[in-house]
């Protein structure tokens, strides 16, 4: 898998003054474009589209100090249709227009190419299994937040807040499925439309997209309240991964062990579907969780 993706970076590389897309960037790591932004992302730190404008706007920026070309030939060859958008991504990524950096020969930012590897320390055993569970329903409240990487969201803190106790209460009661009791479940909305900057099919995943955020629990009802939202989920195959230790750092450790090590080293793929996050304080250390981790997966090929 890692071949693969490093595969995808040189491709990249060999696009960047053309159109990048998501639909080829999978094909050649034989896996779902689903799989392989999401994937992309965890492991990179930022979001496939971030990854590739940065990667243009540093090329081009070596371009804009060699003053061989205008500016407006360099902001058509990067994919920008007008120099006033080149203007604003350069802005954005450097620090300074364009203009000003040829005429000043101002120091730019650089995104380095990437690469990945596989660092492998024999000191952590990741505790996992694979369930295959039938149908089931997400049931609870549900808000519209933006994707925040680090850090507490304080969008859905705020929606956990405003639940009254008494609808909580009755959400509780609903529970009847694994993972059991109140969790947090999350489903990343599809893409919108192409950026306007040439980059096809790589928007989601972007810090500030949508998603929706369930404060819930896992039913089998066929019957709800009115008041409550509701997300179906398909029988399907799901990854369940167990960790305890100091909240939320274990936690986000955990979060990225999945997608540095785990995915890359299994025959599996993340498939579209709520991430559903169940955790309760350790009853020997406050200052302790233990989280259970579920992520829809799929086997993929070999």
């Amino acid at each position: 898998m890692l071949d693969r993706l490093n595969q995808a970076m040189e491709h990249i590389e060999e696009h960047l003054d053309g159109r990048i897309e998501v639909t080829e960037l999978a094909r050649i790591s034989v896996t779902s474009e689903y799989h392989f932004r999401r994937l992309f992302s965890s492991l990179a730190g930022m979001p496939l589209s971030e990854y590739v404008r940065r990667r243009r706007l540093t090329v081009a920026g070596a371009e804009v100090l060699a003053g061989e070309k205008t500016l407006l030939e360099i902001a058509i060859r990067y994919g920008y249709t007008s120099g006033e958008a080149f203007a604003r991504a350069f802005r954005a990524v450097h620090g300074v227009g364009p203009g000003e950096a040829r005429r000043t020969g101002a120091a730019l930012n650089s995104q380095a190419r990437l690469s990945f590897r596989l660092t492998v320390e024999g000191n952590s055993t990741m505790r996992y299994r694979i369930v295959e569970k039938e149908a089931f329903r997400v049931v609870g409240r549900r808000a519209r937040v933006p994707l925040i990487y680090e850090g507490v969201n304080p969008h859905i803190a705020e929606h956990i807040r405003s639940i009254p106790p008494e609808t909580m209460l009755r959400i509780a009661g609903l529970s009847d499925g694994d993972p059991e009791g109140v969790v947090s479940a999350t489903v990343r909305l599809p893409d919108g439309p192409d950026s306007p900057d040439g980059l096809s099919g790589l928007s989601g995943f972007e810090e500030g997209s949508e998603l929706d955020y369930y404060h819930a629990v896992v039913s089998t009802a066929a019957e709800v309240p009115e008041d409550l939202d509701v997300l179906d989920c398909p029988a399907g195959t799901w990854a369940v991964f167990d960790n305890t230790g100091p909240f939320p750092q274990a936690l986000q450790q955990m979060w990225g062990d999945v997608a540095a090590q785990w995915m890359p080293s299994n025959p599996y793929e993340y498939r579209p579907g709520p991430e559903i996050l169940r955790t309760r304080p350790s009853q020997d250390d406050p200052g302790h969780s233990h989280a259970q981790l579920w992520i829809p997966v799929t086997r993929g090929t070999p």
